[in-house]
C-alpha cells in the first residue's frame, strides 16, 4: 500500500489506537465482517471507494448497511475508512484486514504482562504455519474451493491443540477469508504486525561502551516513566557513536550521541 493510501490507513490506524485500550475480540470479528460483506460484492466497494462521490454520502451508506448490526465502534472506524481516499478499491479491504488484525494483536498485548500476550500470539501463528508446512494433506484441504468455511476453521484448529483464542481470530480468517493468498501467507503477514507491536515494548540502546548494572537501572526507570509501561531493554555497544547513547522504541528514536551532536554542529557551520 503506498502514496494516498497509505496516508488514509495511517489516519485510521491512528483512531483506532484510542480504542484499543479496552478492546475485545468481538470488535475484530465485527470487522472482518464488514471486510467479508465488501469483498462479497463489488458494486459496493466501488461505491465506498468511488472519489467523485461525496464522503458524508459514503459514510451514510456504511450506517445504512451495519448500523444497529455491529458496535458504535466498528461502523466509526468503517465510516472514516470510506470517507478517506484510496488509490484502487482492493487497498480499502486491506486496511480494514489491517485494523482487525491490529485489534488482536493489542487485545493480546492488554493481557499482558509486558510482552507475554504478544508472544504468545505469535508463537500460536508460528505453530499454525509450521504444521501446515508439513502437512500437504492440510495444505490443500485448507485451499479446496469446495469446502466449507466451517470445516476449514474446525481442521485449522485441530492441528493446532491449544490456540490462544486470539489467535483462534486471526487464523480463521486466514483459513476462511484469505483474499487471494495462500492461508499460510496471511497468518505469516498478521504475524508481522503481531511482531510491529511487540516493538513498542522493546527499547533498543546503543551506546559507545557498555552500560554498569546503575546505569542500566537508571535507564530502565527513565523509560518506563516516559513510555508508561514496562519496557525491555536491549543495549548494544557500538564505538563509531562516540558518547552518549541511541535509544528507539517502536517508531521513536531519542538520539542524544557525539556523533549526531557533531553532524548537526556541521550543517549549522554549513549554512
Amino acid at each position: 500500500m503506498a502514496g494516498i493510501s497509505s496516508e488514509s490507513l495511517a489516519a485510521a490506524q491512528e483512531k483506532l489506537e484510542a480504542m484499543l485500550p479496552g478492546a475485545t475480540l468481538t470488535l475484530a470479528e465485527e470487522l472482518f465482517g464488514i471486510l467479508g460483506l465488501l469483498d462479497s460484492d463489488a458494486g459496493l466497494l466501488r461505491a465506498l471507494t468511488d472519489p467523485a462521490r461525496e464522503a458524508s454520502a459514503k459514510a451514510a451508506l456504511v450506517s445504512k448497511l451495519v448500523g444497529g448490526k455491529v458496535s458504535t465502534d466498528a461502523e466509526q472506524l468503517v465510516a472514516s475508512l470510506v470517507e478517506s481516499r484510496w488509490r484502487t478499491a482492493r487497498d480499502l479491504g486491506d486496511a480494514l484486514e489491517t485494523l482487525g488484525a491490529t485489534v488482536v494483536s493489542a487485545v493480546a498485548e492488554n493481557k499482558g504482562p509486558g510482552l507475554a500476550g504478544l508472544e504468545a500470539l505469535e508463537n500460536d501463528l508460528f505453530r499454525f504455519n509450521q504444521a501446515v508446512a508439513a502437512n500437504h494433506e492440510v495444505q490443500r484441504a485448507l485451499q479446496e474451493p469446495q469446502a466449507s468455511a466451517s470445516a476449514k476453521a474446525t481442521l485449522a484448529q485441530k492441528i493446532v491443540p491449544g490456540m490462544g483464542a486470539e489467535a483462534k481470530v486471526l487464523v480463521t480468517q486466514a483459513v476462511t477469508a484469505p483474499r487471494g493468498l495462500r492461508p499460510a501467507a496471511l497468518v505469516a503477514r498478521f504475524a508481522e504486525l503481531v511482531a510491529g507491536r511487540q516493538q513498542r515494548w522493546i527499547a533498543e540502546v546503543q551506546s559507545s561502551r557498555p552500560l554498569t548494572q546503575e546505569q542500566q537501572k537508571r535507564l530502565q526507570s527513565s523509560l518506563n516513566g516516559l513510555y508508561g509501561r514496562e519496557l525491555k531493554i536491549n543495549v548494544n555497544v557500538d564505538p563509531a557513536i562516540l558518547g552518549g547513547i541511541r535509544v528507539t522504541v517502536g517508531d521513536e528514536v531519542v538520539d542524544s550521541t557525539v556523533t549526531t551532536r557533531l553532524t548537526e554542529l556541521r550543517r549549522k557551520l554549513a549554512v
